[in-house]
């Protein structure tokens, strides 16, 4: 039996001088997904327009990135940087558990958005009294504590067995992969992971195509400029879930289908897509699309600017 204290990262080793390539790169991408975030959040804050259910849930899909990406990047840069590529146990269950409920509570925050969506536009003289911030941030912190509650039982189970082994073919402690490496029976395990699936996963997409498909068969009823303005709001919110869906749809049959035969860096940029493009890709999308994000940006923008003008003179 292999040393049960550490998991080690395989997918490190013999990288060669690549790999400060890939430190290079990757320490880019975490820092313009820190700044984009970090703008978004700054932008609806200081707003007090901005301060609406929609605009609310923006931010959140922003927090959320700032969550995950935490989980991620720093452990993966250093993992570049370092020779031995191990983690212990506890912190390995922990950075997992992060990113699961990152994924989580994605999805609760999209679906949270398609709810305020299909209200707004099928009940728009009822929306204020229906969709309050009170009611939002209820919600939000129901749902998150929830996919806390279940993901956390599920790397409790993972923690209670015992290994075989402890090499992992993944960049990041993934649930899946440690079950796998489990001596004890996993069948119970397996099964609560479907669980956990279909609770963070299938249950909020079906809601949120179902929303959706409502809000469509609304807009075809209804005159071109109603329908226009619905779509405008709407577009932002589909390709920010058809994103994300396709990517943790990519790290489900990547993890299940073990031979699948895949170049390793198509596989790895398969797997990894859930947490790298939307945390980049939401905030440009929202920043483009939603005027008021944009003004409240170059707004921002241009006191910097006149501040450090100020300085120079």
């Amino acid at each position: 039996m292999e040393n049960k204290t550490y998991f080690y990262f395989m997918l490190f080793e013999n990288l060669g001088h690549i790999r400060y390539v890939l430190f290079t790169l990757g320490f880019v991408l975490y820092c313009v997904i820190i700044i984009l975030n970090v703008l978004i959040i700054l932008a609806i804050c200081l707003e007090r327009t901005l301060h609406q259910p929609m605009y609310i849930l923006i931010s959140c899909l922003s927090i959320n990135s700032l969550y995950g990406t935490a989980a991620f990047f720093p452990r993966v840069l250093s993992d570049l940087l370092s020779d031995t590529h191990t983690i212990f146990n506890e912190a390995c269950l922990i950075q997992g558990c992060v990113i699961f409920t990152y994924t989580a509570n994605e999805f609760a925050t999209l679906m949270l958005m398609a709810f305020d969506r299909f209200v707004a536009i099928s009940k728009p003289l009822q929306y204020h009294n229906i969709i309050t911030l009170r009611v939002l941030t209820i919600l939000i912190f129901i749902l998150s504590s929830f996919s806390m509650l279940y993901i956390g039982m599920s790397f409790i189970l993972t923690s209670r067995m015992t290994m075989c082994g402890n090499k992992l073919w993944k960049v990041y402690c993934h649930n899946y992969e440690i079950v796998k490496l489990s001596c004890t029976n996993s069948l119970f395990s397996n099964v609560y992971g479907f669980f956990v699936l279909i609770i963070s996963g299938f249950i909020p997409l079906c809601l949120i195509l179902y929303s959706y498909v409502k809000i469509l068969i609304i807009c075809q009823r209804s005159s071109s400029q109603f329908r226009s303005k619905a779509y405008q709001t709407c577009i932002p919110h589909i390709v920010i879930l058809v994103n994300f869906s396709i990517g943790i749809i990519s790290e489900i049959i990547l993890s299940r289908l073990v031979n699948l035969e895949m170049p390793t860096w198509l596989s790895l940029f398969f797997s990894l897509e859930f947490l790298v493009v939307p945390p980049i890709l939401n905030p440009l999308v929202y920043a483009l699309n939603f005027t008021d994000i944009r003004k409240k940006l170059l707004a921002i923008y241009k006191n910097k600017m006149l501040h450090r003008m100020l300085q120079i003179d």
